[in-house]
């Protein structure tokens, strides 16, 4: 969501999905995470975890939530999504795999290429934050781009020489 954020700001056209089958958030413990389903309004989630314990203003997960709601009404799931979209950008391998999966399975109705980008980034507010004007910057450089598909691997190459992250990227069909 901090890409999310970030894109927003600048005046890029965004939407961000989660690809499981539920939201999962940090919990009282690690093998218990606080679970909601996909659409449950950012501002029930916000109020539900600010009574439940202290600790979610101390890990930073209120702050987090609070900026969702600002965004946002409520997180979306990928693979319910109609949209059709020239690029997308996960930040976790299994996100990638799960929308190239999706993606295939849909079937090439449109014979519309997407490209489809993973930028691995540690799931913290501290990477997050960096790795948001890192994706700005990606898709600076594909909007300036004239044709997307010849200049891909040379976008892509230009920016890992900038930035640290690892990188993955696929072509597939809507």
């Amino acid at each position: 969501m901090e890409a999310h954020h970030v894109l927003f700001k600048k005046g890029f056209k965004v939407a961000s999905y989660g690809t499981g089958s539920a939201v999962r958030l940090p919990g009282p413990s690690i093998d218990k995470p606080n679970i909601y389903s996909f659409g449950t309004p950012y501002d029930h989630i916000y109020q539900e975890l600010k009574a439940k314990d202290p600790k979610y203003t101390q890990n930073g997960l209120l702050d987090m939530l609070d900026r969702n709601r600002k965004i946002k009404r409520a997180p979306e799931r990928w693979q319910e999504t109609t949209g059709v979209f020239d690029v997308i950008i996960t930040c976790e391998e299994r996100c990638f795999d799960a929308v190239l999966e999706d993606l295939i399975n849909r079937g090439q109705e449109r014979h519309k290429p997407t490209h489809v980008i993973n930028i691995e980034i540690k799931d913290n507010h501290e990477d997050a934050m960096l790795a948001g004007r890192a994706i700005l910057h990606m898709a600076q450089m594909i909007e300036k781009t004239k044709d997307i598909d010849q200049d891909i691997e040379k976008l892509l190459e230009e920016w890992k020489e900038k930035y640290p992250y690892a990188i993955l990227h696929g072509v597939t069909f809507f």
